[in-house]
């Protein structure tokens, strides 16, 4: 298959994968909002980590291969404050809708392009700093703090952003000695332990029809994470992270369908501009990767 081939497969995955991951925030909405939050993730985690046990099984060395890492404390703490993320950005979900939060936590990578020099030692320019300024200009217009009664909830799904964005560059600096199938099992395993500890407690009886929604969340929780590893195995991430941003798309489809939310012209003008900052990011990104 040829690179260009690749790349619109990996394309084709990556968009598919936002559609997964979005009917996942809707099926996590309706849960959360029935059952405890803590209980529901503990739940998707279970079969998250299965799957990545699955996956150490069939791989090279099986599970003692890939679960091998000199950086365990790393690791564990990235698989923690993952789950950690998961239970907030879904509280998020029930007290703002998957819009209005989703407008706001596509943020994360402005974030983490801004965190990527004090934390990695990474050079950020101007350039970079302008985008996410403009970024910072959109979430602001979204969240609307100087215009009647701010609403102290919509700092959740920033909380959100932030906790990712630390994520991701904890995951950047433990692939420069640990691969993509090591720190992968890790965030399964170690979060899946955090919820379980934290989420027996609050273990409440579920209604025989939510159960079938619940198992539905963890397939598509596996099926998402099947298809972003096949989609960057076919193509390069920055070919394909700016189509990642139709996850806002398709939560706001759902948001409006099922839900009966509202798009709030604030909410349209403030994700325009923060999705274009993160996209200036991304091309950043490449053409100094390219040039360097």
């Amino acid at each position: 298959m040829t690179q260009q081939n690749n790349a619109r497969a990996g394309i084709a995955l990556m968009i598919a994968a936002t559609v997964v991951f979005a009917l996942q925030d809707g099926i996590s909405r309706h849960l959360a909002g029935a059952y405890n939050t803590y209980m529901v993730v503990m739940i998707r985690y279970w079969f998250f980590a299965a799957f990545v046990i699955a996956l150490a099984m069939r791989a090279s060395g099986g599970i003692r291969a890939t679960a091998s890492t000199n950086q365990l404390g790393l690791q564990i703490t990235r698989g923690v404050l993952l789950a950690a993320e998961v239970c907030v950005a879904v509280y998020a979900f029930t007290i703002l809708g998957l819009i209005e939060s989703q407008a706001v936590f596509i943020c994360y990578p402005l974030l983490v392009a801004a965190l990527s020099g004090p934390v990695l030692g990474e050079s950020v320019g101007w350039r970079r700093w302008a985008a996410i300024g403009v970024g910072c200009i959109g979430v602001l217009i979204i969240l609307q703090p100087g215009i009647g009664v701010f609403n102290p909830w919509a700092v959740i799904p920033l909380i959100s952003a932030f906790m990712f964005a630390i994520y991701g560059l904890m995951t950047r600096y433990a692939a420069r000695r640990d691969s993509t199938a090591t720190s992968f099992f890790w965030t399964g395993i170690a979060g899946a332990t955090a919820m379980t500890v934290v989420g027996i407690w609050f273990w409440e009886p579920m209604h025989l029809h939510d159960w079938f929604w619940m198992g539905l969340l963890c397939l598509s929780g596996v099926l998402g994470h099947w298809l972003l590893i096949k989609c960057y195995e076919m193509a390069e991430a920055s070919a394909v992270q700016p189509f990642a941003y139709f996850h806002l798309m398709w939560s706001a489809i759902l948001g409006i369908a099922i839900f009966g939310e509202t798009l709030r012209p604030a909410v349209i003008v403030g994700a325009a501009l923060v999705i274009a900052a993160g996209l200036f990011t991304l091309w950043r990104e490449r053409r100094q990767s390219r040039t360097g």
